[in-house]
């Protein structure tokens, strides 16, 4: 222990260690001490000048980051993320020294082979939220404890390992889909204290770098957690989104000559993004019996304009995790007998 971290706690030091090793010792011990009294004004004030400093190229800030966006993920998930050029060990190291900084924590799933699960920490989310990658993306819900994050586990870890499947392909085929391009739970309002919340958000550009087309999709992963008939009714939410249109602020009046108010999610798109099912936790039968209640669900007529319009997919995630995203193994829900890749256009499907 040395004199500018004596008197804190062997967690304070450790968190020390992240702030004083990256950016200089002299400063971390007010940093910390201010920590522990108030978190937010610490980042706020003295913090904000430490954190924004940090090597952008570090791998334990890729690290923290994707652990802080993805809500959590196992060491194996965060080794292909991170660093798969390297030895796995080098990215356990990091985990375990990420940890001994109270950036992140871990849960084991004896269930699972005593697997290792990794999620940040509150200190660790204050702490990413800060760097420009991350900047205005709301924070996780974090687990309050080791339980909790437990019970958690099962849908982030596939959602997580849905996201990583992309992420590989891209780098398989050329295209371009980083780490951070996979976004867990994207707000999108409806109105009325209603909203979409997708499982995730994908940023894809599907060509060499430079050239080819930026695809953006929407991504629920079902795990049977709920019966299909629910399933096959976030179709109808999406579409409703698609058609949103924000209503103006109460008692304004709109300027002469201004344009007409648009949808929502023009804001933040230039094209709606596709919809993606990715169908996992149940068996062949399962599949087809939550196929079949997608089917159902885009006979109504009301999505027949949606379903031309956006591209509306699903897939197990077995199939997705054999061949590769970019293979054919996508049903368009409105003919689910068609197999087509998730880069098909709504003109190239075959609307009934």
């Amino acid at each position: 222990m040395n004199r500018a971290t004596a008197g804190l706690s062997s967690r304070d030091r450790g968190r020390g260690l992240v702030v004083g090793g990256l950016v200089g010792a002299g400063c971390c011990t007010a940093f910390l001490k201010a920590w522990r009294r108030n978190p937010c004004g610490a980042l706020k004030d003295g913090g904000r000048r430490l954190v924004v400093q940090v090597d952008a190229g570090g791998g334990d800030r890729l690290a923290l980051a994707v652990l802080a966006q993805y809500r959590m993920a196992t060491t194996g998930q965060v080794h292909v993320l991170v660093a798969p050029g390297v030895r796995i060990e080098q990215t356990r190291r990091r985990l375990v020294k990420l940890r001994a900084e109270g950036l992140i924590e871990r849960i084991t799933l004896p269930q699972a082979g005593r697997m290792r699960v990794w999620y940040p920490t509150a200190f660790g989310v204050q702490v990413a939220s800060e760097w420009p990658e991350l900047r205005g993306r709301r924070p996780p819900r974090l687990a309050s404890d080791s339980t909790a994050a437990r019970l958690r586990a099962g849908h982030t870890l596939a959602v997580t390992e849905t996201g990583l499947a992309f992420v590989q392909d891209a780098r398989r085929l050329g295209d371009t889909c980083h780490p951070l391009d996979w976004i867990p739970e994207v707000h999108h309002s409806l109105g009325a204290g209603e909203a979409v919340i997708p499982d995730a958000l994908l940023y894809y550009r599907h060509g060499k770098r430079g050239r080819g087309s930026m695809l953006r999709a929407f991504v629920e992963i079902d795990r049977a957690t709920m019966g299909p008939e629910r399933l096959a009714a976030k179709i109808g939410a999406y579409a409703r989104l698609h058609d949103y249109v924000p209503a103006p602020p109460v008692g304004r009046r709109p300027a002469p000559g201004e344009p007409a108010p648009m949808e929502g999610w023009r804001h933040h798109y230039p094209l709606f993004p596709r919809l993606l099912f990715v169908l996992d936790h149940v068996g062949p039968r399962g599949i087809e019996t939550r196929i079949d209640a997608l089917h159902a669900a885009a006979g109504n007529p009301a999505l027949t304009t949606f379903l031309h319009t956006v591209p509306v997919l699903a897939a197990p995630l077995t199939d997705i995790l054999h061949s590769g995203p970019s293979e054919p193994v996508w049903r368009p829900v409105h003919t689910p007998n068609q197999r087509v890749p998730w880069t098909t256009s709504a003109a190239n499907l075959t609307v009934q």
